[in-house]
């Protein structure tokens, strides 16, 4: 039994540690409770999984705001270029889109499942789905194993708790694996969402006056309560019936979480519809136009610049009478109406759930796992992988890469421990 690994948890980074633990020669039990393998990762990057980014550690780093340095030396061992090279070994050509995000040529995410769990299957690996995990076993000061909610054990010389977070639960990801963690020891930080829709109460909002407009290449800046510029993103985005959706909210949508959680709301998203252009700028363009034809109304002019649904908004909220004549409006009027398009603000109350989320923020204290090989400093053949851990990155191929090199680090150390112990014992 010594040389049994158990992963618990059939995600991207479950997956990533089986194939790994395998590899590295352990006997190995791949867990899940629910139906089949690799459910979230069926869904990721709209069906089609963005595997990875195609960026060096140093910059995949940035683009994981939570604890991303913690994965320096996972990412260093097993990066973008390493499961570039990895997915291309097992036969599925991937192609770069924008930004270096890479996915496979079939734009199928089955293509990517089916391949991890054939891998897995080829590796020998024994599969059990439909098996939940009550509690992970530990005895003489270690991780000796896990008994099912059927009241089954199974022993092992290593337990990989890859059980993701609490964003979207339907598909296993119910937290399950936080419980586990504090039985041994270790510590579980204040769980939030990520990479979610931003909720507001503007009036303009709730009477859905711009619900499904969508906006390109438009900069998102979360202001706190004092109006301080938390973080920017340029991007996509779209106006619902509760908020704001679509890339660039998305990316926001944690620091409007954080800024009211560390009391230093009330917090604000601004949206500059102009990102190129400065306000002089845009008010000059349109000083010239209300000249070229003096006659013409001011929403007519105004709509050769901004989507047809958003000038009655923007020419209430800049004080400007729609059906005036353009000759007669003072450019101090234009420099207003520049600046909020500018600085569009948009009050943000908060955000939808965790379980609306598309990843989890918080979890296991990195403080208290190895970040070489994802081992518990708490608990000796415990080790972590995945989004269980308090890791998280943004949407673009940075989060699952997180799990994938979580994964490969949790399996590689785990089988080299259980080998340790067989020689050993």
């Amino acid at each position: 039994m010594r040389k049994k690994v158990i992963v618990i948890g059939g995600g991207p980074s479950g997956l990533m540690a089986a194939i790994a633990a395998a590899e590295g020669g352990a006997d190995v039990v791949l867990l899940d409770k629910g139906d089949k393998l690799g459910r979230k990762l069926g869904i990721s990057g709209g069906g089609r999984c963005n595997v990875t980014n195609n960026k060096d550690a140093a910059e995949l780093i940035r683009f994981l705001p939570g604890n991303g340095r913690f994965l320096h030396s996972a990412l260093s061992r097993f990066g973008s270029q390493e499961i570039i090279r990895l997915f291309e070994s097992f036969g599925i050509a991937l192609k770069e889109e924008d930004h270096g995000r890479m996915f496979p040529v079939t734009d199928k995410a089955k293509t990517v499942v089916d391949t991890l769990v054939g891998r897995v299957r080829e590796l020998g690996v024994t599969i059990r789905v439909h098996q939940a995990v009550e509690r992970v076993l530990f005895g003489e000061g270690r991780a000796a194993g896990v008994e099912l909610k059927s009241g089954e054990r199974i022993e092992a010389g290593a337990v990989i708790v890859a059980t993701g977070g609490k964003s979207v639960p339907h598909t296993g990801s119910t937290g399950d694996g936080y419980a586990w963690a504090e039985s041994a020891g270790h510590s579980v930080t204040e769980l939030y969402p990520t990479e979610v829709p931003i909720t507001s109460d503007e009036p303009w909002i709730r009477d859905r006056e711009l619900q499904g407009l969508s906006l390109r290449d438009v900069r998102l800046t979360v202001l706190d309560g004092r109006g301080k510029a938390v973080i920017a993103h340029e991007g996509d985005m779209i106006f619902t019936h509760f908020g704001l959706s679509g890339p660039a909210a998305l990316r926001c949508s944690q620091f409007v979480v954080r800024t009211l959680r560390q009391g230093k709301g009330p917090a604000a998203v601004a949206i500059d519809l102009f990102p190129s252009d400065g306000e002089d700028e845009l008010a000059a363009a349109w000083t010239k136009a209300a000249r070229e034809e003096p006659r013409k109304a001011v929403k007519t002019l105004v709509r050769q610049w901004l989507p047809e649904r958003m000038v009655p908004l923007a020419l209430r909220q800049a004080a400007l009478e729609p059906e005036a004549v353009v000759a007669n409006v003072p450019k101090s009027a234009w420099l207003a109406l520049a600046a909020w398009c500018k600085s569009l603000r948009v009050s943000a109350s908060g955000t939808l759930s965790i379980e609306e989320a598309f990843i989890t923020g918080g979890g296991v204290s990195v403080k208290e796992v190895d970040p070489r090989t994802m081992a518990s400093k708490r608990m000796p053949g415990l080790y972590f992988c995945g989004e269980v851990l308090d890791v998280h990155g943004y949407t673009g191929g940075y989060n699952i890469t997180a799990a994938f090199a979580t994964g490969h680090a949790a399996g590689s150390a785990a089988a080299e421990e259980v080998r340790s112990l067989a020689e050993g014992g």
